[in-house]
């Protein structure tokens, strides 16, 4: 009977394993090929176009272009390698601005002849129209639009999902913003938690490490969202009027708020990996003559660095992958700065923020899968480099 349970019992969890697996495969690979889809979107938005007068030699635009014309940040068309001559940019809107609504005719069938007749009277023009209502025309060119590349998602310097007639989908911003925030987070939290693990581990009595231990482990289980709040009404205050700030969401309150949260993560890995230190060789140091603090920072230290090199790469993973109190206290400007008193937006905020409004299977929502790749990615080097660090020899240091 005993062995028989023994059999049911080893099955469920394989049954259990097999399942769990199974599920984290199907979600990556969902993840992945959701964000790989965005290279195969055009850059422009899905239903619209973009017209030429036929006599105008310029055959391509990149995103980044497009948006600058549009905003009249390039004006000629010499800019962009066709004839000299002032661009008129028109959007399919304005089209209602020049004639009364009866000219269009029922349904409309008479707009595409409108739009063809403007294009025509307008050889700089370039028309940002749905394909629904575009003029077909020998006089009238479509754009030829390329899809999404690598370089403009990689090497872009604007987030601008929602820019019409281009989406800008470029990562630098966020990926700077992510990378300032949690270094200067890491930065700050190190030494601290480093302090308290080794006072909790060497110096604190029984009675002071029976309190502190339970409340520090605690912390890690607060909701973030507490924590984003706290950050709100209490550091983005004293940011601002520290440092005379017009706004005090700053990427130095998202570090500061990450590096309470990792605290506890820090501590609490680094003081276990420090209490295994086997007692003799506490006792054998002291023998031979070294002092108290001599036998922490030449012996204990050493023997640990491996736990306390792991719960660092953890802090990181935290700060990293962290998104309700960096959304709430860092101002969300996805902007290229180095400066820790900018607003700034990363990776997991971007995400949280807007998800629920990116239309299902666009451009948009595939971008933001993709921000998901990355960040996976980055989590589960954090986690191999923790797994590998956490397996070296304890006394390699010693």
């Amino acid at each position: 009977m005993r062995h028989f349970f023994e059999k049911v019992v080893e099955g469920l969890l394989r049954f259990s394993g097999t399942i769990t697996t199974l599920v984290i495969l199907l979600i990556t690979v969902f993840l992945f090929k959701e964000g790989l889809g965005l290279f195969s979107s055009p850059s422009v938005e899905s239903g619209y176009s973009l017209y030429l007068h036929a006599d105008n030699d310029v055959r391509g635009l990149t995103p980044t272009e497009i948006k600058e014309v549009f905003d009249a940040e390039i004006t000629d068309w010499a800019e962009l390698g066709g004839q000299a001559g002032e661009i008129e940019p028109f959007r399919f809107e304005e089209v209602f601005n020049l004639h009364a609504e009866e000219e269009f005719g029922e349904d409309y069938a008479l707009l595409p002849q409108k739009l063809e007749e403007k294009i025509q009277e307008s050889p700089n023009i370039i028309a940002y129209l749905p394909d629904k209502y575009a003029p077909e025309s020998k006089s009238v060119r479509r754009l030829p639009v390329e899809d999404i590349s690598l370089q403009d998602f990689f090497m872009g310097k604007e987030w601008l999902p929602t820019s019409t007639p281009s989406p800008l989908f470029g990562i630098l911003p966020l990926i700077l913003g992510t990378l300032l925030v949690s270094v200067v987070a890491i930065l700050i939290a190190l030494p601290l938690g480093l302090g308290v693990a080794i006072y909790l581990s060497e110096l604190a009595g029984k009675g002071t490490k029976r309190v502190m231990k339970p409340m520090i482990e605690l912390l890690a289980g607060i909701p973030s969202v507490v924590y984003g709040f706290f950050g709100l009404v209490v550091l983005v205050p004293i940011v601002q009027q520290s440092f005379g700030l017009d706004v005090g969401e700053t990427a130095l309150a998202g570090s500061l708020i990450l590096a309470i949260m990792a605290l506890p993560t820090i501590i609490t890995v680094a003081e276990d990996a420090m209490s295994n230190t086997p007692r003799a060789m506490r006792e054998a140091s002291l023998a031979l003559g070294a002092s108290h603090w001599q036998t922490i920072y030449k012996v204990v230290i050493p023997y640990s660095a491996s736990g306390i090199s792991a719960s660092v790469v953890l802090g990181i993973g935290r700060a990293i992958g962290e998104t309700m109190a960096v959304l709430m206290v860092t101002g969300n400007a996805a902007v290229i700065t180095l400066s820790l008193f900018d607003s700034v937006r990363t990776i997991p905020a971007t995400i949280a923020a807007e998800l629920g409004e990116a239309p299902a299977g666009g451009a948009h929502y595939q971008a933001l899968f993709m921000l998901g790749c990355i960040l996976f990615i980055l989590t589960m080097i954090m986690s191999i480099v923790s797994e590998v660090i956490s397996k070296r020899q304890p006394n390699k240091g010693v």
